[in-house]
């Protein structure tokens, strides 16, 4: 995908166009967020939909080929892919833990060294969450350690 962004003058309006083959449910989810100026996200339990701001989850998991998104309290079923949200909240502290696994930096309380060239990392509700081996060094970058 190739993104090009246009300096506007003062007073034009400014606009967004997308080009593509295929109008698929990313690129709506995209032009919805645009002209919403929402960054709320769609999750659901109990067969209802809730919108709930990226900066209340705790970390996004992949379990049997659903994704599941961890609050503080609650836990919900987001219908998209970890890859998408991984992409989507790149710029909002998250950050790939493991290939389940997508970790909101901003929750968490504590890190320690785990076996096996792993870390845990405890989170201000106290869960528990292992960042494989493969993250860490990309985690001490994000952290400044």
């Amino acid at each position: 995908m190739k993104i090009t962004i246009v300096d506007v003058a003062p007073g034009e309006e400014e606009e967004m166009i997308i080009r593509c083959n295929q109008l698929d449910d990313r690129m709506l989810q995209l032009m919805n967020q645009f002209k919403n100026k929402t960054d709320k996200l769609n999750v659901y339990k109990d067969g209802n939909i809730h919108f709930i701001e990226p900066q209340e989850i705790y970390y996004f998991e992949t379990v049997d080929q659903k994704v599941f998104a961890y609050c503080k309290d609650e836990v919900y079923e987001i219908r998209s892919r970890i890859y998408e949200l991984e992409e989507m909240l790149a710029a909002k502290d998250f950050f790939r833990a493991s290939k389940s696994v997508l970790l909101n930096l901003n929750v968490i309380k504590s890190l320690s060294p785990a076996f096996s060239g792993r870390f845990e990392a405890v989170l201000k509700n106290g869960e528990h969450v292992i960042i494989s081996r493969q993250y860490v060094s990309l985690l001490k970058e994000k952290l400044g350690l």
